[in-house]
C-alpha cells in the first residue's frame, strides 16, 4: 500500500460520523467478559459472538473499522464465509491487534512494556494477506507516587515508533496507543502531565523512524482522574483538558484521534467525546472512538450467550454505535439514550 493508499485508509477510519469497534480481546479478557454472563468461553462461543456483533444490520453506517484478534481474523461465520470478509461486505475495514501484551519492564518494578516485536514483520504480512488493513500496538503507563519514569516512557514509545513503521512497510495504517491508565487516585491534572508526557515522547519516536503521521491514527486515554480520586472530574472539565493536551502534543498531520474507553461508563465514555467535539467543531484532526468495552457491554448483555437474544444484542450494539457516531459529530445527547 503507497503512502497515499495509507493516508486514504487512515481518512476513511475517521470517516464524519463514524469509528472504531475494538473486539480484540484476548484469550483472559473475552473470558472474563463470558463468565460475567455465565457463557463458557469456547471458540464457537467466541466465534458465534464475534458473528453477531459484525453481521449487525447498519453497522457499517456508524462503524468504520473492527480491531480482531488473531484467532478472529482467522475465524469463519456458521456459514463459512470468513469473518473479516464479512466486516468488508459492511463496508467495514478489517484491523488486527499485533502485541505480545504488556510484560515486567526489567529494572523497573511496578512498570510494564509491551512486546511482539519480534517476526512482527512476517506477521504482518500475513495479516494483509487475509484482509487486515489497519493495525493496533497498546502500551500501558500506570502513574503511582513515583511513577512513570522517563525510561518507561521511551522504552514504550521506541516499540510503538518500531511496530508503526514495520506497519506502515507492510501496508497497514498503525494505530498507536500509549495508555494512561485510570487506576489510583491520582488528580486531573496529574493525569494531564504525564499524558503528555507520554505523547511528547512517542511523537519524537516516531519522527525518528520515518513513520508517515498522514497514514496512522492516535489511541489516546482522555484525560481524566483515577478512578479512586474524590471529586471526578465533570464531563466539561476532562474534555477542556483533553482538546487543550491534544493541540499541545499532536501534530496536524494525524488525521484522526480514536480515543480507547479506558474504563468509563457507556454513558461518560459518549459525552465526553460529544463535549470535545462541541467545543471545538474544526479541529486539525478528526475525533472519533475506538471503544471495546464501551460498545460492548450493552449487547454482551444482552446475548447472554442464546441464540433467541441476537436480535435484542445487536440493536444494543447499533444503539451505542449511533449514539457514539453522533457524538463524533457533537451531536449527542443524553435524551438520545431513550430513543
Amino acid at each position: 500500500m503507497s503512502t497515499s493508499e495509507l493516508t486514504a485508509c487512515a481518512q476513511a477510519l475517521v470517516a464524519p460520523g463514524k469509528g472504531i469497534l475494538a473486539a480484540d480481546e484476548s484469550g483472559g479478557t473475552i473470558k472474563k467478559r463470558f463468565d460475567s454472563i455465565a457463557v463458557e468461553s469456547t471458540e464457537d462461543n467466541r466465534r458465534d459472538y464475534r458473528e453477531l456483533l459484525f453481521t449487525t444490520a447498519g453497522l457499517g453506517d456508524f462503524v468504520s473499522g473492527v480491531i480482531l484478534f488473531d484467532e478472529t481474523l482467522r475465524q469463519a461465520a456458521a456459514d463459512g464465509t470468513p469473518l473479516a470478509e464479512i466486516l468488508t461486505r459492511q463496508g467495514i475495514i478489517p484491523g488486527i491487534k499485533v502485541d505480545a501484551g504488556a510484560k515486567p519492564l526489567a529494572g523497573r518494578p511496578g512498570e510494564t512494556v509491551t512486546e511482539g516485536l519480534d517476526g512482527l514483520r512476517e506477521r504482518l504480512d500475513e495479516y494483509y494477506a487475509l484482509g487486515a488493513r489497519f493495525a493496533k500496538w497498546r502500551a500501558v503507563i500506570r502513574i503511582e507516587s513515583h511513577l512513570p519514569s522517563r525510561h518507561c516512557l521511551h522504552a514504550n514509545a521506541e516499540a510503538l515508533a518500531r511496530y508503526a513503521s514495520l506497519s506502515q512497510e507492510a501496508g497497514l495504517v498503525p494505530i498507536v496507543e500509549p495508555e494512561v491508565m485510570m487506576e489510583g487516585d491520582h488528580s486531573l491534572e496529574r493525569c494531564e502531565r504525564v499524558t503528555e508526557a507520554a505523547q511528547q515522547v512517542v511523537f519524537r519516536a516516531l519522527r525518528l523512524h520515518g513513520v508517515s503521521l498522514e497514514g496512522m491514527l492516535l489511541k489516546p486515554n482522555m484525560v481524566i482522574p483515577g478512578a479512586d480520586h474524590k471529586p471526578q472530574g465533570s464531563v466539561g472539565e476532562v474534555a477542556a483538558a483533553t482538546l487543550a493536551l491534544l493541540k499541545r502534543t499532536v501534530p496536524a498531520a494525524v488525521p484522526g484521534i480514536v480515543f480507547l474507553s479506558g474504563g468509563q461508563s457507556n454513558l461518560d465514555a459518549t459525552a465526553h467525546l460529544d463535549a470535545m467535539n462541541k467545543l471545538d467543531a474544526n479541529p486539525p484532526w478528526r475525533l472519533s472512538f475506538s471503544y471495546g468495552r464501551a460498545l460492548q457491554a450493552a449487547p454482551l448483555k444482552a446475548w447472554l450467550g442464546k441464540a433467541e437474544n441476537v436480535a435484542d444484542a445487536q440493536a444494543a450494539l447499533l444503539h451505542r454505535a449511533r449514539l457514539n457516531g453522533a457524538a463524533t459529530q457533537g451531536a449527542y445527547s443524553a435524551a438520545m439514550e431513550n430513543g
